[in-house]
């Protein structure tokens, strides 16, 4: 590092070539960094290699530890721990190696084995999806990042993530699970939220729902998030935060019914109820909904299961 803090030129290592790793060495190459070599399993993974960083070799993930200054390991969490284990066992690991993993649920500890090694741990995490495309090169630019890591060497990750466009979000190693969790209920379960409703429009003779859901809940999307670091439950309108239980009835009614007609639909109405009541409890804390009518929204909601019931008493 130099005085400024701008990192040197670092000879780069990619370790699992998936949809993550691929563009995080792309976009380091981009701004000066040369990828000495990359790693993956799959067909899918190399392919990835060939496209996203060509002529960088397809080596094994030793040999790619071996020669790099900064290994970027952009495995599945649940791998992550074996892999710095093994590597350390045989050696693999340097001193004054930076060494970046890109779990959102791990800290540091997990490199704990090559800390101990003498390399320098980096936990960053992009809260981004990734399709492991170009595409993804652009949406780095304001991407925050989790940045963890020990004091002394944090400002290494915060560099790193703003030569790439980001913006580091630094985290501590408790909150991280927590933080993980936060993002993969929001994006993945939005991903679910919307195949449902494009199964329920699709099953009422919609033939293009991703047409009709666009516009309505990218306007949905963009208000809530607008909101989300004051009281996103202000964006939240229709029957529920209106008070409309019979509206609200007719919407399980009908769920109810598709659940019974196409299987692969069965879970829409215990989404609908399970979010539909935690709309009711946030409008209430809101304000924008007396209890009166968030207890009859809620019993219309009542569902087979006592206890996935609700009351305000």
């Amino acid at each position: 590092m130099s005085e400024a803090g701008t990192p040197g030129r670092l000879g780069v290592g990619v370790v699992g070539a998936g949809r993550v790793g691929a563009v995080l060495g792309s976009a380091l190459r981009a701004v000066g960094h040369a990828v000495v070599g990359a790693s993956g399993v799959s067909e899918a993974s190399r392919e990835r290699i060939a496209t996203m960083l060509p002529g960088v070799p397809h080596l094994e993930v030793q040999e790619v530890v071996e020669r790099a200054e900064l290994v970027l390991l952009t495995v599945p969490d649940d791998a992550l721990g074996d892999l710095v284990r093994g590597l350390a066992e045989v050696g693999a690991w340097q001193p004054g190696q930076i060494v970046l993993h890109t779990s959102g649920a791990h800290g540091t500890q997990v490199l704990a084995p090559a800390r101990g090694a003498g390399a320098i741990p980096l936990a960053v995490h992009p809260a981004m999806t990734f399709t492991g495309t170009s595409l993804d090169l652009a949406r780095l630019v304001g991407c925050s990042f989790a940045v963890t890591a020990p004091a002394p060497v944090l400002p290494i990750g915060q560099a790193l993530v703003v030569e790439v466009g980001g913006e580091p979000v630094v985290l501590s190693e408790d909150v991280r699970p927590l933080y993980h969790a936060a993002l993969a209920h929001g994006a993945n379960h939005l991903v679910v939220l919307v195949e449902q409703a494009a199964q329920a429009l699709a099953a009422a003779g919609v033939p293009a729902p991703g047409r009709v859901l666009a516009p309505l809940l990218t306007a949905a999307l963009d208000g809530a998030v607008r909101h989300a670091d004051t009281a996103a439950a202000s964006a939240l309108t229709g029957p529920v935060v209106r008070g409309d239980a019979g509206t609200v009835a007719a919407h399980v009614r009908e769920l109810t019914a598709l659940a019974v007609q196409e299987v692969e639909a069965a879970d829409v109405v215990d989404s609908y109820r399970c979010l539909a009541r935690a709309a009711a409890r946030r409008s209430v804390a809101s304000g924008r909904l007396g209890t009166g009518d968030a207890q009859r929204v809620l019993d219309v909601l009542e569902g087979p299961d006592p206890q996935e019931g609700g009351s305000w008493t």
